[in-house]
C-alpha cells in the first residue's frame, strides 16, 4: 500500500533516452512519489531535471536502492540481472524495462492493457515488453480476444531512437553530410554508403533489414524477441509468428504493417468495432498514422484495415512511440496497476 506521505522511487538508467522519458511521465502524471533517486552508469558526472530541481545522477548504489519502495530499471540486460533479483525478495518491487527477464517463467511479462492479470502481489520482479511487439500486442489483442489469432506476420519500420542515443547521434551526423552532399553535387547525385558504427549499415536516406544479431536460421535478434514475447503476452504458445525487422531513418515512433489470421471468418465491420474500443489504442477507419503524428503520445495508433487474402486474414497498419508505450510509459502504467491495487 502506498505510503501517505509518497514513495521513494530509484530510477536506474535515468539519464539515458528512456530513462528521461521516464522521469517525465513521473512528473506529468503526478506519480505519488516522496524522494526520487536517479542513477546512471557513474562513468561521468551526471544530473537530472525533476520537478523543477537538478538531481545528482551517481553510479548506482545497492544501499539506496534497498531503501526504495520501487525501482524502474531503464538500463542494460547486465545491470538488471545483477541488482533485480537481489531487491525484489526483500520486497522492492522491481520493474525492468530490458529483455532480462522477459521470457523467464516465473517473471510476469506485463501490459497492462492486454494482461494486467498477469501481475501477482508475490512476485516483485516485473517485466516490460520489447517496444516493437507493444504495439502488435496491443492493437490485435481485441480481435484475438474475440475470434482468436492464429497466424501473424508482420514488418515491422523501426526508429532510430530504438537503437540508442548513440545510433541517433550518428543518425543526425549521415544525414547532415548527405544534405551537404546533395547541395554540392545536385539531387540527381548517387549516395554513398557513410561509416557507420552504431548500426550495421549508413541508415540515413537508407534502410536496413536487420534489427540485432542474427541467429543460425538468419532470424535476427528483434524478430525472435517479436514472437516469442506476444506468445507471452496473449497466452498464446501455439501462435504462429513471422517477422521481419527493419530500420529506417525515422527518429522516433515504431511502425508495423501487420497481417493477422484469425481462427474464424471477420468482417473489417465489426473488427472496426473491436478495435474501435480496445483499451490503449486509436483506431482510426479512414486515415491512418504516422510516426510523425503519433511521437509523443500515449496510445498505439492503428489504421489501414482492409481484407486479406481470404475472409479470415485482416491487415493492419500500426505505430507507437517506441520511447513511451513502447518503453518508459508502459513501465510506469505498471507501477499504476499496483497503486490501484493496492500493493504498492
Amino acid at each position: 500500500m502506498a505510503r501517505a506521505d509518497g514513495l521513494t522511487v530509484g530510477v536506474v538508467g535515468a539519464t539515458g533516452m528512456v530513462g528521461l522519458e521516464l522521469l517525465s511521465q513521473l512528473e506529468r502524471r503526478c506519480f505519488p512519489l516522496k524522494v526520487l533517486l536517479p542513477f546512471s552508469s557513474g562513468v561521468r558526472r551526471k544530473t537530472v531535471r525533476f520537478r523543477s530541481r537538478t538531481l545528482p545522477a551517481p553510479a548506482v548504489d545497492r544501499t539506496a536502492l534497498a531503501a526504495c519502495d520501487l525501482v524502474f530499471f531503464v538500463s542494460s540486460d547486465a545491470v538488471a540481472r545483477r541488482l533485480a533479483p537481489v531487491l525484489a525478495p526483500r520486497g522492492i518491487w522491481c520493474i525492468d524495462d530490458s529483455a532480462a527477464f522477459r521470457l523467464d517463467p516465473n517473471v510476469p511479462l506485463v501490459i497492462p492493457e492486454v494482461n494486467a492479470a498477469a501481475l501477482r502481489r508475490d512476485r516483485r520482479l516485473i517485466s516490460g515488453p520489447n517496444c516493437t511487439m507493444t504495439g502488435l500486442a496491443v492493437a490485435g489483442h481485441a480481435l484475438h480476444r474475440a475470434v482468436g489469432v492464429r497466424e501473424i506476420r508482420v514488418a515491422s519500420y523501426q526508429a532510430v531512437s530504438g537503437a540508442g542515443t548513440a545510433a541517433l547521434r550518428e543518425f543526425f551526423g549521415q544525414a547532415r553530410a548527405v544534405a551537404r552532399q546533395l547541395n554540392d553535387d545536385g539531387p540527381d547525385t548517387i549516395l554513398k554508403p557513410q561509416e557507420s558504427r552504431s548500426l550495421p549499415a549508413s541508415i540515413a536516406c537508407n534502410i536496413i533489414p536487420q534489427v540485432g544479431s542474427f541467429d543460425k536460421r538468419g532470424e535476427s535478434s528483434e524478430e525472435t524477441k517479436v514472437a516469442a514475447e506476444l506468445r507471452k503476452v496473449w497466452d498464446a504458445p501455439r501462435l504462429r509468428v513471422s517477422v521481419t525487422a527493419v530500420r529506417v531513418p525515422v527518429v522516433r515512433g515504431h511502425s508495423l504493417a501487420a497481417w493477422l489470421t484469425c481462427r474464424e471468418p471477420l468482417s473489417t465491420a465489426r473488427a472496426s468495432r473491436l478495435l474501435a474500443a480496445a483499451p490503449g489504442l486509436r483506431f482510426s477507419s479512414s486515415g491512418y498514422p504516422t510516426p510523425l503524428t503519433v511521437g509523443g503520445k500515449d496510445a498505439v495508433y492503428a489504421g489501414r484495415l482492409r481484407r486479406g487474402v481470404d475472409g479470415r486474414e485482416l491487415c493492419l497498419w500500426i505505430v507507437s512511440d517506441n520511447l513511451l508505450k513502447g518503453a518508459a510509459l508502459n513501465s510506469l502504467q505498471i507501477a499504476e496497476e499496483l497503486l490501484r491495487r493496492r500493493w504498492l
